[in-house]
């Protein structure tokens, strides 16, 4: 298991790299479709590996509730049960358990919350988020931490950040398996300072890789992209860098010239599942009327499966059916769009050419 720094853009602070774990290369800067319940909405493994992702996100939250981490360890773990051979990162549970506000207690020892299922009672913290990614067997854990809202005051920012470092520490403590790497996340809110002291904080525990959490939750991107610049040169250029639920194209692009080397985000699922696609200039709602006539591709420079073989017309009528197919092909769809996103992004950095691409696609995107 290793990360491999393989260049740097001497314009931005773009990367190129390769992530080794046990089950996969990954090439970086990359993306990772989310797979909340040990699967990626409406889309096959299968499919996934043609689209060539190798790696993928599951939440330990969910699988935790349900079918429950015991049985999926029985079962031989998370690779084999949802039948995907390549990597696996899985989340702490901790932003599913911060954003059910209602319904949890937040104490030093961890939180007490109550299903969103059933409403029954449970308690998750640092050591119980380990047990459970241990059991489920991924490649990556994340280390529990506190996901604090926006807005937040700085003093719970700052109470927040503290609590999260001493999870962190707990963490590392409880983590026994080998073939599992750990990474830390820094918190932090919106505060340039706070933001600068936990990553010092988190980076003073030596994992093998660090993640950005709490942002992308309703901030303004220019103070997410100013989070960002106070950060990330607060982080090891040897570890990989993770920044937690980000996935419009824009906001990869922005990330990869920040330093960024991963991403993951519900985003291009849960558009293409109501019915909206990525485009080189922006998005595009395929279930406006506009379109129940169109002969034209989703996408007519995609060369995608779902943009080689069927119209604007046909996929509007499946959405507007509520035919399962219209669903699969839009999420095949944005999911192709981003792994082009990267892999574009990657040979551009091969090439000494980043710089010349991230001027051309921001001034394509924003003519949306």
């Amino acid at each position: 298991m290793s990360f491999q720094l393989l260049g740097t853009c001497s314009q931005t602070r773009a990367r190129l790299g390769v992530l080794t774990t046990a089950h996969s290369q990954i090439e970086t800067p990359v993306f990772m479709p989310v797979g909340t319940q040990a699967t990626v909405k409406t889309v096959s493994p299968e499919e996934l590996q043609t689209l060539g992702f190798q790696i993928i996100l599951a939440n330990t939250y969910h699988l935790y509730l349900r079918p429950g981490d015991e049985l999926i360890a029985r079962l031989g773990g998370l690779h084999r049960f949802m039948s995907w051979p390549r990597s696996i990162l899985t989340d702490s549970g901790g932003f599913q358990v911060f954003s059910l506000s209602k319904l949890r207690k937040i104490e030093d020892e961890g939180v007490t919350f109550r299903s969103h299922l059933d409403g029954s009672k449970h308690f998750i913290g640092s050591e119980q988020s380990i047990a459970i990614q241990q059991n489920l067997g991924a490649d990556i854990c994340m280390a529990f931490d506190e996901c604090a809202p926006y807005p937040i005051d700085e003093d719970y920012a700052k109470e927040a950040l503290e609590r999260t470092t001493r999870w962190a520490k707990r963490c590392k403590n409880a983590k026994t398996r080998e073939d599992q790497l750990l990474f830390g996340i820094v918190q932090g809110s919106t505060y340039a300072q706070l933001r600068q002291e936990s990553a010092k904080q988190i980076v003073d525990l030596d994992f093998p890789g660090y993640a950005i959490g709490g942002l992308s939750v309703g901030e303004p991107k220019g103070v997410m992209h100013e989070m960002l610049d106070v950060t990330v040169p607060m982080l090891p250029e040897e570890r990989p860098r993770y920044l937690m639920g980000v996935g419009s194209p824009d906001d990869l692009v922005e990330g990869v010239a920040r330093g960024i080397d991963m991403f993951d985000c519900v985003l291009p699922t849960r558009l293409g599942r109501h019915g909206t696609i990525f485009m080189p200039e922006g998005k595009l709602v395929i279930r406006n009327a506009e379109y129940q006539a169109d002969p034209a591709p989703m996408d007519p420079e995609c060369g995608c499966w779902a943009c080689r073989n069927f119209s604007r017309a046909y996929v509007r009528h499946l959405l507007k059916t509520n035919e399962v197919l219209g669903i699969r092909l839009t999420t095949y769809h944005n999911l192709y769009f981003l792994g082009q996103l990267m892999a574009r992004i990657r040979e551009s950095l091969m090439q000494g050419e980043f710089p010349r691409f991230y001027r051309e696609f921001k001034e394509r995107w924003s003519l949306a």
